[in-house]
C-alpha cells in the first residue's frame, strides 16, 4: 500500500563551512510521525530544471512506498551556494559526507540511508560508501564506474577519448546556467556572476593527467575494493561507455553485491533504449526495504550476475529494441565460463595451421567513422554502432569459419598480439564483429589500447621501433548470441577516430601472431530470470514550445582529404508548467581531419541554453576547440553570459598542454 506524501521543492541543507545546499524532497506525509529512512541523490546537474523530468518519475515514487527521497544540487550547481571545482573532488566528497549526516540526524528519518545515481550520482555514491560514513547502508549505482582512468568519459586502455574534450565543452555549458530567483531570490545575479568568474579550466586539467596518477586514483575505488562495505546494486547496459563496471564490482566487492547487464545506453533502466525496459525501480525498492529497513525481500538470493544476452541483429544506429533473453550466474567470475582460444593466422582466425605471418595494420585517418558514441544517451542521432564494413576494409582483419553451432559469448573477450611499429608512441584499435550472412558486419564489443603502457599504466615505456613484443589487453564485457553459420571477425588498426585522439604521426603495425581468447557459456534455451514490467510516478508536466532537431552528417572534401563529422542538436523552449521555468538548448560538434594527416585532427564545439521566466531571462554560449600538434595539445574555450541581450560576462580560456 502506497503512502501520501508531501513535496517540498527547496530545503536547505547547511555545510559546515557556512555554505548551504538546495534540495528538493519527497516524503510520506506522515514521516514526522512515523520517520523513514531516506535516498540521496547527489547531483551537479539543477534539480529545478536539469533533471527535473527523470527526478519527477523516480522519487515520488519511492516516497510513496515509504521513503524520504532527496535531490540535492551540489556546491555551487543548481539553487545552491557556493563553488563548483571539479568532478569526484575532495570537497565533493565531505559535502556529501555533511550531507549525509544531517538527513539521518532529522527527526523524520530513521538514520539509515542509501545513494542512488546515474554517471556522477553513480560514482559519488560509491566513493561516499568506501568513505563508510555510518548511516549510508546501500548503494544502487548506475552506469558508473570504480576505476576513474580506465571507465571513465576521460581515457581507456590508456588512450584519449574524443569524449574528454566533449564533456569539458557540455560542463562548461551546463554548469554556466543563473540560479532561479523564484528559488534563491534577488541574489541570483551575484551568485551567477561569481560562479562565471570562478569557472574551473577543466579541459586543461583532464588533459595535464594523461597517466593513471594520484589525481585519478582519488575516487577510484579500486585502489582498495575492502573500503566498502555497504550493500550494492549495480546496474549497467551494454550500449554504455561504462559496461565493465557491473563485473568489477561484482568480482571484487567483498560487501553484499548484485549486478544486473541489459541492453540499454546510458539511461535508468526504466526509461532507456535499446529495450527491453524493466521494472528498475521495483528492484531498487526490493534492495531499499532488505538493507534500510531490514526486510526479507530475497535479494540475497538473486543471481550474482544477470546480463541481456543479446541476438544478433542487422546494425541499426537508432535501434530501439534488441531481442534476446535474460541469462544469469549464481557466481561472478562463473566456473561455466570456458575460455576458448582462437589463434590468429594471416587473415584468418582459428585455423588449425595459421598461415605465415607477417599482417600490416596500416595508419588511416578513417578508421572509426561506424564505431557510433562511446557514451549513447540521447544528445544527437546516430549514436549505436553502424555497420562496420567500412572500417573493416581499413584494418588487418583476421576472419573465422562458419561457426557450427551457437555460441553464447558473456564476459570480457582478451585479445594477444605480436606486434612491432615504426613509431615510439602508438595506438591500437582491435574490433570483435560478427560477420552476417546478410554481409554485414556487425559490432560486438572492442578496445583500445596504449601501447606504451604493456609494462602499466602509470609509467609509459614507448615501443622500440621495429621491435616484436608481446600485449595482451581485454575487450569491453559482453553478452552475445552467434547464431551457427555465422563468423567472427577481429579487426585491428592503429587509429580509431575520433572515438580516441590518434597519435601525432601516422603508424603501422606489424603484426606477427596471436590470439582471441573467447569467454563461452552454455547456451541459454530461454529467460533465466524476468523482470516486473517498469513502474514509475507521473511524468512531469511539461508544455514543449516547438519540435525537437536532431542531425549528424559525415561529409569527405575529396580535394582536400578532408573528413567533417557534424553533430547538431536543438531542445525548443520547454516550459515545466509546476513553477513556469522555459529552458532551451542548442549545441554543434563539428570534428575534422584530413586523409594521412593524424595531426590535422580538430574539433569545434558550441552550446548555447537558456533559463528563463517572464521578463527574466538569461542565456550563456559556450565555444571549445582542441587541436594538436607532435608536442602538445592546444585548447580554447569561451564563456558567454547574457541577461536578456546584454552581454554580463564573458571569459576567455586557452593553454597548451604537453603531450606525455
Amino acid at each position: 500500500m502506497t503512502r501520501p506524501i508531501v513535496e517540498t521543492p527547496d530545503m536547505s541543507i547547511p555545510l559546515p563551512d557556512g555554505t548551504t545546499l538546495s534540495a528538493r524532497v519527497w516524503m510520506p506525509r506522515d514521516a514526522a510521525a512515523q520517520p523513514v529512512p531516506a535516498i540521496l541523490e547527489f547531483l551537479p546537474y539543477r534539480k529545478r530544471d536539469g533533471t527535473a523530468a527523470r527526478d519527477a518519475r523516480n522519487h515520488p515514487w519511492f516516497a510513496q512506498n515509504g521513503y524520504a527521497a532527496i535531490r540535492v544540487d551540489m556546491r555551487g550547481c543548481g539553487d545552491s551556494e557556493g563553488l563548483f571545482d571539479d568532478e569526484y573532488s575532495e570537497t565533493e566528497m565531505r559535502d556529501c559526507e555533511a550531507v549525509i549526516a544531517w538527513i539521518a540526524a532529522q527527526p523524520w528519518c530513521t538514520g539509515k540511508l542509501g545513494m542512488i545515481g546515474i554517471s556522477w550520482g553513480g560514482f559519488n555514491g560509491l566513493q561516499l560508501a568506501a568513505r563508510r560514513p555510518e548511516p549510508l547502508k546501500a548503494v544502487v549505482t548506475i552506469c558508473s564506474s570504480a576505476d576513474r582512468y580506465a571507465d571513465d568519459i576521460h581515457y581507456k586502455g590508456g588512450c584519449l577519448l574524443g569524449e574528454n574534450i566533449g564533456w569539458a565543452s557540455t560542463v562548461l555549458s551546463w554548469f554556466s546556467s543563473a540560479p532561479d530567483p523564484e528559488i534563491v531570490g534577488d541574489r541570483w545575479r551575484d551568485m551567477w556572476i561569481e560562479r562565471l568568474e570562478n569557472t574551473p579550466f577543466l579541459a586543461r586539467t583532464w588533459h595535464e593527467h594523461q597517466h593513471y596518477d594520484d589525481y585519478w586514483k582519488h575516487g577510484s575505488v579500486c585502489e582498495d575494493w575492502s573500503s566498502i562495505e555497504a550493500a550494492v546494486l549495480t546496474v549497467g547496459g551494454w550500449h554504455d561507455g561504462y559496461r565493465d563496471t557491473i563485473s568489477k564490482l561484482v568480482s571484487n566487492l567483498d560487501a553484499p553485491v548484485k549486478g544486473i547487464v541489459g541492453p540499454w545506453n546510458h539511461k535508468y533502466p526504466h526509461m532507456a533504449v535499446p529495450g527491453p525496459r524493466i521494472g528498475f525501480l521495483q528492484e531498487a525498492l526490493r534492495w531499499w526495504d532488505r538493507w534500510l529497513k531490514d526486510e526479507e525481500t530475497g535479494v540475497e538470493d538473486d543471481p550474482a550476475y544477470t546480463a541481456w544476452l543479446m541476438d544478433s541483429v542487422a546494425p541499426d544506429i537508432g535501434l530501439e529494441h534488441r531481442p534476446g533473453r535474460w541469462v544469469t550466474e549464481a557466481e561472478w567470475p562463473s566456473p561455466r565460463i570456458e575460455a576458448r582460444e582462437m589463434p590468429l593466422g594471416f587473415g584468418t582466425l582459428y585455423a588449425r595451421d595459421p598461415a605465415p605471418f607477417p599482417q600490416i595494420a596500416a595508419p588511416s585517418t578513417a578508421v572509426g567513422m561506424g564505431t557510433g558514441e562511446f557514451f549513447p544517451f540521447g544528445f544527437g542521432p546516430g549514436e549505436l554502432p553502424d555497420d562496420q564494413r567500412g572500417d573493416d576494409a581499413l584494418s588487418a582483419c583476421f576472419d573465422g569459419a562458419p561457426v557450427a553451432e551457437t555460441t553464447d559469448i558473456v564476459g570480457a573477450p582478451r585479445i594477444a598480439l605480436r606486434v612491432a611499429t615504426d613509431q615510439p608512441k602508438a595506438q591500437l584499435a582491435v574490433r570483435l564483429c560478427d560477420l552476417r550472412p546478410d554481409g554485414t558486419s556487425a559490432l560486438i564489443t572492442m578496445g583500445v589500447f596504449n601501447l606504451r603502457h604493456r609494462e602499466g599504466r602509470e609509467q609509459p615505456v614507448a615501443m622500440p621501433v621495429g621491435e616484436t613484443v608481446d600485449i595482451a589487453f581485454d575487450l569491453d564485457q559482453i553478452a552475445y548470441r552467434l547464431p551457427e553459420g555465422h563468423r567472427l571477425r577481429i579487426a585491428v588498426s592503429t587509429s580509431y577516430w575520433p572515438f580516441i585522439w590518434p597519435e601525432a604521426a601516422p603508424v603501422t603495425a606489424t603484426i606477427s601472431g596471436g590470439a582471441l581468447t573467447l569467454p563461452v557459456r552454455p547456451t541459454a534455451q530461454g529467460d533465466e530470470r524476468r523482470f516486473p514490467e517498469p513502474e514509475a510516478a507521473p511524468e512531469l508536466p511539461q508544455r514543449a514550445h516547438g519540435e525537437r532537431q536532431e542531425d549528424k552528417r559525415i561529409e569527405t572534401d575529396v580535394t582536400t582529404g578532408e573528413t567533417r563529422i557534424t553533430i547538431s542538436g536543438t531542445v525548443p523552449p520547454t516550459e515545466d508548467l509546476t513553477h513556469g521555468l522555459v529552458t532551451s538548448s542548442r549545441m554543434e560538434e563539428v570534428w575534422s581531419i584530413r586523409k594521412g594527416d593524424p595531426a590535422s585532427a580538430n574539433v569545434d564545439m558550441t552550446w548555447e541554453r537558456s533559463t528563463g521566466r517572464g521578463d527574466w531571462q538569461t542565456r550563456t554560449v559556450t565555444r571549445t576547440r582542441l587541436w594538436a600538434d607532435a608536442e602538445h595539445f592546444h585548447i580554447v574555450q569561451r564563456l558567454e553570459a547574457y541577461e536578456g541581450k546584454r552581454m554580463v560576462f564573458h571569459r576567455d580560456f586557452q593553454d597548451s598542454v604537453a603531450r606525455l
